[in-house]
C-alpha cells in the first residue's frame, strides 16, 4: 500500500506535489490544511483523509483532532502534534500506540524509529518558511512492515 503524507500547507498547494505524490492510493494530511480548497485539489490525486491543526478550524466536518487507522495490517495515527506540547518522536511514541505515527506542526522534515514504530513528519508542503525546503512524504506499507521515503518540492526547471 503506497500513502501520501503532507502538512502544512497553510493555504497553498505547490504544484509540484501532484507528480511528488502521483500513484498513491490514500493522502494523509497532518494539519495546518488552510482551507477546504486544499483538500479538493489533493482530492484529484487520491482520497484524502485530514486533520486539523493549531491554526485551523474544523470548519464543515472534514477536519478531525485525529485519525487512528488500520492500513496494510498496522495501525496508523495521525494528529498535527502540537497537542503533546513538546513535539518529540519521542513524546509521541508515549502519547500514541501505533505501528506508525503521523506529524506535523514543526514544519521539519523526521523520519525516526521509536520502539520499532516508525514516526514522520513529512515536512511543511505549504509557505517556504523557517529557510526549511518543502517537502511531503510517500509511505509504503507491505507484509506488516513500513518505509517512508521524504520527497523534496524542488519546482520543475524549463
Amino acid at each position: 500500500m503506497l500513502i501520501g503524507l503532507i502538512s502544512d500547507t497553510h493555504g497553498l498547494l505547490r504544484p509540484e506535489v501532484h507528480a511528488a505524490l502521483a500513484g498513491v492510493e490514500l493522502i494523509l494530511h497532518a494539519g495546518d490544511v488552510g482551507g477546504a480548497e486544499i483538500l479538493d485539489e489533493l482530492a484529484l490525486i487520491a482520497p484524502v483523509l485530514a486533520v486539523y491543526g493549531n491554526t485551523d478550524a474544523p470548519w464543515d466536518g472534514s477536519l478531525v483532532p485525529a485519525l487512528d487507522l488500520t492500513l496494510g495490517g498496522l495501525r496508523v495515527h495521525v494528529s498535527h502534534g502540537h497537542e503533546v506540547g513538546k513535539v518529540t518522536p519521542a513524546n509521541l511514541a508515549k502519547a500514541y500506540d501505533a505501528d506508525v505515527i503521523v506529524y506535523g506542526h514543526t514544519h521539519i522534515q523526521k523520519v525516526s524509529r521509536v520502539g520499532g514504530r516508525l514516526v514522520v513528519n513529512p515536512g511543511a508542503a505549504g509557505p517556504r518558511r523557517f529557510d526549511l525546503e518543502p517537502s511531503v512524504a510517500r509511505l509504503t506499507i507491505a507484509d506488516g512492515t513500513s518505509e517512508v521515503q521524504v520527497v523534496p518540492l524542488v519546482p520543475a526547471t524549463g
